[in-house]
C-alpha cells in the first residue's frame, strides 16, 4: 500500500476519533435542564401525577397577570416581582387564584399556624381566628395552634369543616422580650413533638394582626419570608440590622437582601423545624455571650435569611401596619397588624 494512502487512513482514523472523544465530553457534562414558570409557588407538584374532574374551564389569563421581571432602573416605590436569586416576590397580579386552585386542591394539603397569646395579647385571638376562617386558605384543611399560659382566655370560634383549634399550655414569661426570644424554641419543638406528622405546610404569624382579603396557595413554598412594611422603600443601609460582631446575628453593611418582617414567616414544615432550630441555636449563643440582639428573634430571623435563602417571598401587602397610608404600589392588603398601645399590652 502506497504510503500516502496509509498517512491519510490514519490522519481520518485519528479526526474520527477526535470527534468521537469530543462528542462523548460533551454528552457526559450536559446536564437537563427545566424551566418552570417562576410565579407558580412550588415548581416540585409538576413531578405529581394530579387527578381531577375540572368543573368549567380555565379562562384565558391574560399576558398582564404576569409580569415579567424587568432588568431595568426603577423607582423606590415600586414592588419587584423577582429577587436577585430568582425566587417569586408575591404580589397582587404575580399569580392567577384560580389556575393555583386546580393545582393545589388535589393534593388534599394540610397547612398549619401558630399564634402566640400570652398575657393581654389573648384578647387578639378570636378576632384573628374570625378573620383568618373568612380569608385563609379557604379549601384546605387549616390547624391552628395557638400557645398561651392562660387557656381558659381562648375563645372558641366557630370553625368551618376541616378546621382544627389547638390550645397549647406554655409557661408566661416576666418580660415581652423573653416571649419574642423563647418563641423559635417553642415552635421547633412543636414542630418535632407532633406538626411534623399533622401538617405539610406551617405559618408563624403573630396574633395582634387580622386578615383582610383572601391568602391562599400562592404563599407556600419551602422556605417563605415577608418584607417589613418599614422598609421595602429605603436602602439597604437604612436596614435596623444587627451591627454588633459580638451577636451571632450580626449582618455586615454590605450583605443582606431584603428587610423580612417576625410577624410572617413559613414554609414545608421540615424546613421550618431546620430554620427555627438554627434561630433558637444563635439565640442560645447570644445569650451565653450575655448578648440580645437588637430586635431579637427578628435579627435572628433576618441573619439566617441571607444564608439561607427564602424561596418565595411576600410583598408588604402580606404583613401590612395599619398606621401606615398605603402607598400606590400597593393595590390591597391581605393581613396587617392593629393599632394598639403596645407599652400597656407589654407592661
Amino acid at each position: 500500500m502506497p504510503r500516502w494512502r496509509l498517512a491519510l487512513g490514519l490522519g481520518l482514523c485519528l479526526l474520527a476519533s477526535t470527534g468521537l472523544w469530543a462528542l462523548w465530553q460533551y454528552v457526559e457534562n450536559w446536564q437537563l435542564v427545566s424551566h418552570v414558570p417562576y410565579y407558580l409557588p412550588c415548581p416540585e407538584i409538576f413531578n405529581m401525577k394530579l387527578q381531577y374532574k375540572r368543573e368549567k374551564p380555565l379562562q384565558p389569563v391574560a399576558q398582564s397577570q404576569y409580569p415579567q421581571p424587568r432588568l431595568v432602573q426603577r423607582r423606590p416605590t415600586e414592588l419587584l416581582t423577582l429577587t436577585p436569586w430568582l425566587a417569586p416576590i408575591v404580589s397582587e397580579g404575580t399569580f392567577n387564584p384560580e389556575l393555583l386552585r386546580h393545582i393545589y386542591q388535589p393534593l388534599n394539603l394540610s397547612i398549619g399556624v401558630t399564634v402566640f397569646a400570652l398575657g393581654k395579647y389573648t384578647q387578639f385571638v378570636q378576632h384573628f381566628l374570625e378573620s383568618a376562617e373568612e380569608f385563609f386558605m379557604h379549601g384546605y384543611q387549616v390547624r391552628y395552634y395557638v400557645f398561651t399560659n392562660d387557656p381558659a382566655a381562648i375563645p372558641r370560634v366557630l370553625l368551618g369543616p376541616q378546621r382544627l383549634l389547638d390550645i397549647i399550655p406554655i409557661h408566661g414569661y416576666t418580660h415581652w422580650e423573653e416571649i419574642s426570644m423563647r418563641r423559635m424554641e417553642t415552635i421547633s419543638r412543636h414542630i418535632a413533638k407532633r406538626a411534623h406528622q399533622e401538617v405539610d405546610y406551617l405559618f408563624c404569624l403573630d396574633v395582634d394582626m387580622v386578615f383582610h382579603n383572601p391568602w391562599g396557595p400562592e404563599t407556600l413554598g419551602d422556605l417563605v419570608a415577608a418584607i417589613h412594611p418599614g422598609y421595602f422603600t429605603v436602602p439597604r443601609q437604612q436596614f435596623p440590622y444587627e451591627r454588633r460582631h459580638i451577636s451571632t446575628a450580626f449582618v455586615a453593611e454590605n450583605e443582606g437582601d431584603f428587610y423580612y418582617g417576625g410577624a410572617v414567616f413559613g414554609g414545608r414544615v421540615a424546613n421550618m423545624y431546620e430554620f427555627t432550630s438554627g434561630c433558637h441555636m444563635a439565640i442560645l449563643a447570644d445569650k451565653a455571650n450575655g448578648v440580645m440582639a437588637a430586635w431579637q428573634e427578628e435579627s435572628h430571623l433576618n441573619r439566617r435569611l441571607i444564608t439561607h435563602k427564602p424561596s418565595k417571598v411576600l410583598s408588604p401587602e402580606y404583613l401590612w401596619d395599619d398606621q401606615k397610608p398605603l402607598p400606590p404600589s400597593l393595590k390591597l392588603i391581605r393581613f396587617s397588624t392593629l393599632v394598639k398601645n403596645n407599652n400597656r399590652l407589654r407592661n
